[in-house]
C-alpha cells in the first residue's frame, strides 16, 4: 500500500526535507513518489544562504545547536552522508568539527564603556529568582496567553541572565510566557553554562550549506521529486467521516496554473506560516524595503483552512503585530582580516570560539558573531564574513540617529564601530547586506494551546501540518528539531511506522543539573 502512495510536501523548508528523507529512510516509501513544491528557485526555507565574494554574502539567520538536545535532528543526520568529509555522516563531521572548535565565549556581554561585563553572576534579586521560579513550575493552563512581563518584575530585564538568555535565544519582553517557560526546561543544562555558551554547537559551514545541501543531494539520489518556483495556492478539499480530505493541489508556476489530483492513499504535508516570510534586503547603500502582510506568500493557505476548522489553528495569533516580531540581521563580507583581528585582540576568542558578543547598552541591543572561515561553500581564503543581529531595529542608535530599520549597510556598520571604538577605516573593504524580518519571532507570539494545530489534526484523514506552528507538547519553537520532529511525527503516524520517536531528553529533571541551575542562580 506505501509503495503505492505519492506524498506531496507543500513548502522546501527543513520540515519538508526531512519528512521526506523519515517516509524513504523508516517508511519505505520510494523516493519516485515524493513531490516537495517550493515556491522560491532554491530549497531550504529559513535556512538559506545568498551572495558571493564579490557582491557580499548573505545569511538571513542562524540557528544554534547542540548534542545534548535535538534529538530529531541528530537521529535524521546520522543517515546523511556529508558532502565534505568523505565517509562521514554529517553528524559525524559536525562532532569532529566541535571537538576542534570548542564555543568558550570570553566577552559574552560589552558595556557601554566597551568593558566586557563580568557574568559569572546572573545578577538576580531574591524576588527576580522568586519569580523566575514561580513562573518555572506554572501550568501551561495558567500561563495561558500572558506575556513574560506578566510575571517578572522590570528589573528582572536588566540584569545580566536576561540579556544572555533573550539574545541567545531571541525573546523579547512582551513574548509569550509559556515558549519562555518551554526554553527554561528544554534548555536548563544551557543555562549553567550561559555565560560561555560551552554548550553551544556549529557546522562546519553556514546551516544551508551544512545541512540542506547535503540533505538534499540525498533526496536527490533516493528519486525525490523537487519542483522549484511553485507557489501552492489552494487545496481541493472535501470531508469523509467528519474528516477533511485533500483531494488535489493547485499551483503557479512561472505564472501558470497548474493542479494535481490527490488519489485515495496519497498524503499531504504543509508547511503553515514562516518565521522569514516577507524578509528583504538591503544594501551598502539602501535600507531593506519595509515589507508587510500583503507581500507574504505563507499565511493565506493556513488562514483558508482555520477558518473553515477550529482545529487547524488560528494563524491570527502569530501573525498580527509585526511591531512585535520583528528584527533585523546584518551579514558582512570583508577582504581585509584586520577586524576579525582586532576582535580576537579584544575578545580573548578567535573566530568561531566565542559565540555571540553582545553590546548591552546599545538602543538596538546589537550582537555579533564571528564563525570559524570559512563560512560559505565558495568562499575564498582572503575573504572573511560575519553575522550580527538587533532585537530592536526601531530604536533610534547610539551613533548613528535614526532607527535600524531606516539604515543602509554603511550606517549599521558605523553603529558597530561606535560600540566597539573601532576606527571606521577599518571597514573600508566591508560590504554590509541588511536583511528585515518582520515575522521572524512570530512564534513567540502569546497564544493559547488551541492556537497551534497538531501535527495530524484530528479532524484531517491525509493533510499533516510541518512549521514552527504547530503544537509540540514541551518541545520549543526558533529550532531545527521542532521542524524535524514535527516531520518525524507526521510521518510515523501517517505510515504506522513502529520505531520510536527519539524523546525529549530531560535535562531539567536531572538531579545533578536541577543543582548545577541552583547554584548558578544564587551566584
Amino acid at each position: 500500500m506505501v509503495k503505492k502512495s505519492n506524498a506531496y510536501l507543500l513548502g522546501g523548508g527543513i520540515g519538508s526535507l526531512a519528512a521526506a528523507a523519515f517516509m524513504i529512510r523508516d517508511g519505505g516509501l520510494p523516493g519516485q513518489n515524493i513531490f516537495i513544491l517550493e515556491a522560491k528557485p532554491i530549497l531550504g526555507g529559513s535556512l538559506d544562504r545568498a551572495g558571493n565574494p564579490v557582491d557580499g554574502y548573505s545569511l538571513r539567520g542562524g540557528r544554534m545547536l547542540t548534542t545534548d538536545n535535538y534529538e530529531c535532528t541528530w537521529d535524521l543526520y546520522k543517515s546523511i552522508p556529508s558532502m565534505s568529509s568523505p565517509g562521514k555522516t554529517v553528524f559525524d563531521e559536525t562532532i569532529d568539527f566541535n571537538e576542534q572548535h570548542k564555543s568558550n565565549s570570553m566577552a559574552r556581554l560589552v558595556d557601554h564603556r566597551r568593558a566586557k561585563v563580568p557574568v559569572s553572576s546572573m545578577g538576580f534579586s531574591m524576588q527576580n529568582r522568586k519569580e523566575l521560579l514561580e513562573l518555572s513550575l506554572a501550568d501551561e493552563d495558567k500561563l495561558g496567553a500572558s506575556c513574560i512581563t506578566d510575571w517578572l518584575s522590570p528589573d528582572f530585564f536588566e540584569t545580566e541572565f536576561w540579556y544572555m538568555w533573550v539574545t541567545t535565544f531571541a525573546f523579547q519582553p512582551w513574548h509569550s510566557a509559556i515558549e519562555f517557560k518551554r526554553y527554561l526546561h528544554r534548555f536548563m543544562l544551557e543555562f549553567t553554562r550561559i555565560e560561555t555558551l560551552g554548550g553551544v554547537k556549529r557546522t562546519i559551514y553556514n546551516q544551508y550549506d551544512s545541512l540542506v545541501r547535503p540533505l538534499q543531494s540525498w533526496l536527490t539520489s533516493q528519486g525525490v521529486n523537487v519542483i522549484l518556483d511553485s507557489k501552492v495556492t489552494d487545496l481541493e478539499r472535501t470531508t469523509e467521516e467528519g474528516k477533511l480530505v485533500v483531494t488535489g493541489i493547485h499551483y503557479q508556476q512561472k505564472g501558470e496554473s497548474k493542479a494535481i489530483a490527490v488519489k485515495d492513499g496519497d498524503l499531504v504535508f504543509l508547511q503553515n506560516g514562516s518565521m522569514t516570510d516577507a524578509s528583504s534586503l538591503g544594501s551598502m547603500t539602501s535600507a531593506p524595503k519595509q515589507l508587510t502582510k500583503p507581500d507574504c506568500d505563507s499565511w493565506t493557505l493556513w488562514e483558508k483552512l482555520a477558518a473553515e476548522n477550529r482545529d487547524f489553528g488560528n494563524p491570527a495569533a502569530f501573525n498580527s503585530s509585526i511591531a512585535q516580531s520583528l528584527w533585523e540581521s546584518f551579514t558582512v563580507t570583508l577582504k581585509n582580516p584586520a577586524f576579525f583581528d582586532k576582535i580576537a585582540e579584544f575578545s580573548g576568542n578567535q573566530a568561531g570560539t566565542g559565540g555571540l558578543i553582545t553590546f548591552k547598552d546599545s538602543n538596538w541591543l546589537m550582537s555579533i558573531v564571528l564563525a570559524y572561515q570559512p563560512h560559505f561553500i565558495n568562499q575564498p581564503a582572503d575573504v572573511q564574513v560575519f553575522w550580527g543581529y538587533a532585537l530592536f531595529p526601531d530604536r533610534v542608535g547610539n551613533f548613528v540617529p535614526k532607527p535600524m530599520s531606516e539604515c543602509n549597510g554603511a550606517e549599521i556598520l558605523k553603529e558597530l564601530c561606535g560600540h566597539l571604538r573601532f576606527e571606521l577605516d577599518i571597514m573600508e573593504s566591508a560590504n554590509c547586506i541588511p536583511c528585515r524580518m518582520p515575522y521572524i519571532t512570530s512564534m513567540f507570539m502569546p497564544r493559547l494551546r488551541t492556537d497551534r494545530p497538531l501535527p495530524i489534526p484530528h479532524s484531517s484523514k491525509n493533510l499533516a501540518f510541518i512549521s514552527q506552528f504547530v503544537e509540540i507538547p514541551d518541545d520549543v519553537v526558533f529550532t531545527v528539531e521542532y521542524s524535524v520532529r514535527a516531520a518525524q511525527m507526521a510521518v510515523y503516524e501517517f505510515l504506522g511506522i513502529e520505531r520510536q520517536i527519539p524523546p525529549i531528553s530531560s535535562h531539567d529533571k536531572s538531579l545533578r543539573v536541577q543543582f548545577e541551575a541552583l547554584i548558578k542562580a544564587f551566584k
